[in-house]
């Protein structure tokens, strides 16, 4: 490669890079978003088992560019949230939520009220690699 251009692919990888982390960020917050959503209307029983299947079902035939949202994609969302919500990551995120007597933690906000969306993207949660190597 010619040395004189060297720096310029330098800056290019370099905010090809970025831009991937920046998207990454964003997904890991939606991903979050979406398994607070359903693990709130689980735990309040406003939705069942079925209502998340046919909700795979509604994103898959009205927006079929949209991958990963099937059921089980769904519930690793949920998973996801449950398994990071009382962590350190998420420490400014950690107020919505509570532990009862059997330890596990539910969302506390009243029932009925709109969801509140949380940014997650300047937690460490999200500068963490995901990528496995």
């Amino acid at each position: 490669m010619d040395k004189r251009f060297e720096d310029i692919v330098s800056l290019i990888m370099q905010s090809r890079a970025n831009a991937i982390r920046a998207v990454n960020a964003e997904l890991i917050n939606l991903y979050w978003n979406v398994g607070a959503y359903i693990k709130q209307k689980l735990s309040a029983a406003e939705w069942g088992d079925k209502t998340v299947e046919e909700l795979a079902v509604f994103i898959q035939k009205n927006n079929p560019e949209l991958k990963g949202f099937n059921r089980s994609g769904l519930y690793r969302m949920v998973q996801f949230f449950e398994t990071y919500v009382s962590s350190q990551f998420v420490a400014a995120v950690r107020r919505q939520t509570q532990r009862i007597d059997n330890d596990e933690n539910r969302i506390v906000a009243p029932v009925g009220t709109q969801f509140e969306r949380k940014d997650i993207r300047n937690t460490v949660l999200v500068q963490l690699s995901w990528i496995v190597m």
